[in-house]
């Protein structure tokens, strides 16, 4: 079982980690989304892949074996927002590593709150200006369920919330 004291890692590297197209595509990633390093992305990919995992073995089971099962991953995947309520587990397998890095409260403070670049939204995170409902949440990489979207306030005026005319402080996302 292991020393509980010690975590496990949350993330597998690639194993080919200087080839220059996989470079290139993990730089575009990390930028876009403002990950602190590849380390964030890898975590992300992990749990893509784990999830597709799930959903190969499913389908590899007799129907009446993975009804239950299907039913809880789908259920899982819909309240995170990563599938729509009806979803197949052939939309599982066609799920990127951008879909869950969507649903990070990072970003959605970006698209949502009107920072002005993905940057300034994990400091605002970070910071602790963010909460969800009554809970004050500073990890950027938090994954935002569907219904705490609604929750999310901002409680800090920012430059261009101001210059738009629109007041920033304690704004409900969209």
């Amino acid at each position: 079982m292991g020393d509980p004291r010690k975590q496990k890692k949350l993330f597998h590297r690639p194993r080919r980690i200087w080839t220059t197209d996989q470079l290139n595509a993990e730089l575009y990633i990390m930028g876009s989304y403002g990950l602190r390093n590849k380390r964030e992305l890898w975590k992300a990919q992990t749990e893509m892949a784990r999830v597709r995992n799930q959903a190969r073995a499913l389908l590899a089971l007799s129907t009446e074996a993975r009804s239950e099962k299907e039913k809880r991953l789908l259920n899982f995947l819909s309240r995170i927002g990563l599938v729509k309520e009806g979803a197949t587990l052939d939309d599982i397998l066609g799920l990127k590593v951008e879909d869950l890095l969507e649903r990070r409260l990072q970003t959605i403070v970006m698209k949502r709150m009107g920072t002005k670049s993905a940057s300034q939204a994990r400091q605002v995170v970070s910071h602790g200006h963010v909460s969800i409902g009554n809970r004050k949440i500073n990890r950027p990489g938090y994954i935002v369920k569907t219904d705490e979207e609604a929750k999310i306030l901002l409680h800090v005026e920012l430059p261009a919330a101001q210059a738009a005319g629109e007041g920033g402080g304690a704004a409900p996302a969209s």
